[in-house]
């Protein structure tokens, strides 16, 4: 009899989450194992535990997956797993806390193929401003906007501390060129998105980011993205559905990609990544990047 698909998913939070549960079952993992609260000295052993019970065909049918809410928590835990590895005994590692990983990956894809449409070389040279972006989604999609070259901003509607202390974390893990932004008033909004060409929302259910006074303002504004699916739309005229859809309120004829959009991408990406742990045939170390990866593989 041939050993089943195991999944061991470890998180930092009090709980793991059923949407991950949910689809690592449906991407052909036989069980799905949690562990909860897990700290990051806890990781090399429970990693050698699940590595050295197997054996070599057993290690080809095992997985870890890492959860929590903290992006930086989750990189660190991934570099953890991978120092605890020891060939042969090697098993494939995925990342994506929060689903920060993946959702941010179809944010950034949805908008570099807009912007490649509207004639821009993707991401690239482009002035990006994610609002939202203190939490673990929008910082997920600054870093990835940055990385692709655009100049990107963090924007807290706490103020300009909040941010930069967002921006100096992710800096201090990762090689990226955020800015910090302050989006604590009408005013200084409408400033920020005068001068930018795609604006993301990835700031908590049922908060409005941008009005369509703020929208009117980006005289340069050719994309919006908003992942938020509770009323009120995040950035007015983005609605749920919209796929490219122009904003009524853009005098540049900017266009809108709203949640459904970037969930059904999103979802691709997570099933995708969950597969490619055990169809792949060597180990994968799959975060960040290589949600972004599959997230340009798929995106319409």
């Amino acid at each position: 009899m041939e050993k089943p698909y195991l999944l061991h998913m470890l998180t930092a939070a009090k709980n793991l989450s059923p949407f991950d549960v949910n689809m690592a079952y449906d991407a052909g993992w036989t069980a799905c194992t949690p562990y909860l609260q897990v700290t990051l000295d806890e990781v090399q052993g429970l990693v050698q535990d699940a590595i050295f019970s197997r054996g070599p065909k057993g290690v080809a049918r095992t997985g870890i997956f890492l959860g929590g809410r903290d992006i930086h928590v989750a990189n660190d835990m991934m570099e953890a797993a991978r120092k605890a590895m020891v060939p042969p005994f090697e098993v494939s590692v995925f990342a994506d806390p929060s689903g920060a990983f993946t959702t941010a990956a179809a944010m950034v894809a949805c908008v570099e193929a807009q912007l490649r449409k509207a004639g821009a070389d993707g991401l690239r040279g482009q002035r990006v401003l994610v609002f939202g972006g203190t939490g673990p989604v929008g910082t997920a999609a600054a870093m990835l906007a940055s990385k692709a070259g655009a100049d990107a901003a963090i924007v807290s509607h706490l103020g300009l501390a909040k941010a930069e202390e967002t921006v100096a974390r992710a800096r201090s893990r990762d090689e990226v060129g955020l800015s910090a932004a302050d989006g604590s008033s009408q005013e200084r909004t409408q400033g920020l998105v005068a001068g930018a060409d795609a604006v993301f929302n990835a700031a908590a259910a049922g908060v409005q980011v941008l009005t369509s006074a703020e929208v009117a303002a980006g005289a340069r504004l050719k994309v919006a993205c908003d992942v938020n699916a509770v009323p009120p739309e995040g950035i007015e005229g983005v609605g749920v559905m919209d796929n490219a859809v122009a904003l009524e309120a853009s005098p540049s004829g900017a266009v809108g990609i709203g949640a459904l959009a970037v969930g059904n991408l999103k979802y691709r990406v997570q099933q995708g990544l969950l597969r490619q742990m055990h169809q792949a045939g060597s180990p994968q170390y799959l975060g960040l990047d290589a949600a972004l990866e599959m997230a340009r593989a798929h995106v319409d």
